[in-house]
């Protein structure tokens, strides 16, 4: 299962931290040696202030428990910096604390920086050293109090570039706390931000926007309205044109979730053609299921495909997640996938066979002969298929369907302004390098 692992293609476009977890997953998993991930832990710990922890799992690693000097060393660095920082901050912090003080503050932030310095002569040092001592925090491990102080920065905060920051920050916090709400608001506002900021060049508007739908994932398969929202990103112009330009295997999280999401269906097309421009740079179970479905008409090659992607979807970080009842363990995403890719299967089939015999189906659904022409009646109905059944004969008959000529012109018009959009990125980005690389 390990082949179908994105791990080391999605860990460049995360914190350090957010890593932690889908390292996690792959040791319970069993995918790779648990010596394997161990010596990745480290590697991820050692540019991070959680020492201890880095020497627990040099303990287990190595069994012994004797650590390296070095991380002794280091550990006392990182309390005699979280002190030093502690106490540059302490002024303006226990204003912060202090609900009578806090209530002087107003959403002018010109008239809170006049007003601090005035009256209690907190100035931009100490509000930078509230910056460093979040960040510091966040470094340590605390993501609670990180988020806190990094919440009260952005009140006072007038540098973009250190806005910009502070709002990474907190939508990391709340996605390692696992605060999905506030984590769907943090990443709404990162999102504004990002997509009204005016950046020096389009190539790092597209890595940031390449970041954040990285960093979306765990929020999208975890919140109740997730499989919307990744939709309503993945398929926004800008968003996807990041995608194929930057990011190609994150068509798998997008394709799950059309798949499991019965009310967007409408996206089928649209998500078949962008998965088909796409082909030569990424495919997975996930995308060939659909390209054997929509484009080759390939049944036996479909359910082929839905058996490897119940493989991928169980190794998977984000799909793949898991929740205890009574002592069975089940992933509810795999079941709707399957439940959904079936159906696929059989609508495809129906549309594209003008009669059926509802035997030859029955033996496929594992059904006795009344419970598969109940189950095609429902088919019919739910899928809105022009179709009869003729009891006598054993056969669906499937009714002529044509296709909506104002739908093939918005299609067409959304290809056409996709692929201009597209055109013109990389038109400025490669003048943008041309220009830097004249000035070098």
């Amino acid at each position: 299962m390990a082949q179908y692992d994105l791990t080391a293609r999605v860990a460049p476009f995360l914190d350090r931290h957010l890593v932690f977890p889908l390292l996690e997953f792959l040791q319970d998993k069993q995918l790779y040696s648990d010596d394997q991930i161990l010596k990745s832990k480290i590697e991820l710990l050692a540019k991070t202030n959680m020492v201890d922890y880095a020497m627990d799992i040099h303990k287990s690693l190595y069994h012994t428990e004797d650590v390296p000097q070095d991380m002794v060393d280091r550990r006392a660095e990182v309390v005699g910096r979280l002190k030093v920082l502690e106490e540059s901050a302490a002024p303006l912090i226990s204003f912060l604390q202090n609900p009578a003080l806090v209530q002087e503050l107003r959403s002018d932030k010109q008239y809170n920086l006049q007003m601090l310095q005035e009256r209690y002569q907190i100035g931009s040092e100490q509000i930078e050293a509230l910056y460093q001592y979040a960040k510091f925090q966040f470094e340590c491990g605390n993501y609670s109090g990180a988020s806190d102080y990094l919440y009260e920065y952005r009140a006072l905060c007038t540098n973009s570039e250190r806005s910009i920051s502070a709002l990474w920050g907190k939508l990391a916090c709340e996605v390692l706390m696992q605060n999905w709400d506030t984590a769907t608001d943090e990443l709404n506002r990162l999102k504004e931000f990002i997509d009204s900021k005016n950046f020096a060049s389009p190539l790092n508007q597209l890595q940031q926007r390449t970041w954040l739908m990285h960093w979306s994932l765990f929020i999208f398969f975890n919140h109740d309205n997730g499989r919307n929202g990744i939709i309503d990103l993945f398929f926004s112009e800008r968003y996807l044109n990041a995608i194929q330009t930057n990011a190609h295997h994150l068509l798998r999280y997008l394709a799950t979730a059309v798949i499991v999401n019965k009310r967007r269906r409408n996206m089928i097309k649209e998500l078949i053609k962008v998965i088909q421009q796409e082909r030569y740079s990424y495919s997975d179970p996930v995308t060939e299921f659909l390209e054997c479905l929509y484009v080759n008409y390939d049944f036996e090659g479909a359910q082929r495909k839905l058996r490897e992607c119940e493989e991928l979807i169980v190794s998977d970080f984000f799909l793949g997640k898991q929740t205890s009842e009574n002592g069975f363990v089940p992933i509810p995403l795999l079941d709707e996938f399957m439940e959904n890719a079936r159906l696929f299967i059989f609508e495809t089939y129906c549309r594209i066979h003008q009669c059926i015999d509802i035997c030859m189906l029955s033996q496929k659904l594992n059904m006795n002969y009344d419970d598969a022409e109940r189950w095609i009646v429902n088919l019919i109905r739910n899928a809105r298929l022009d179709a009869k059944i003729d009891s006598k004969m054993g056969t669906v008959v499937m009714g002529t369907q044509y296709p909506n000529i104002y739908e093939q012109i918005i299609e067409k018009t959304k290809v056409l302004s996709q692929r201009s959009y597209a055109l013109t990125t990389n038109v400025v980005m490669t003048s943008a390098a041309v220009t830097a690389s004249a000035a070098r």
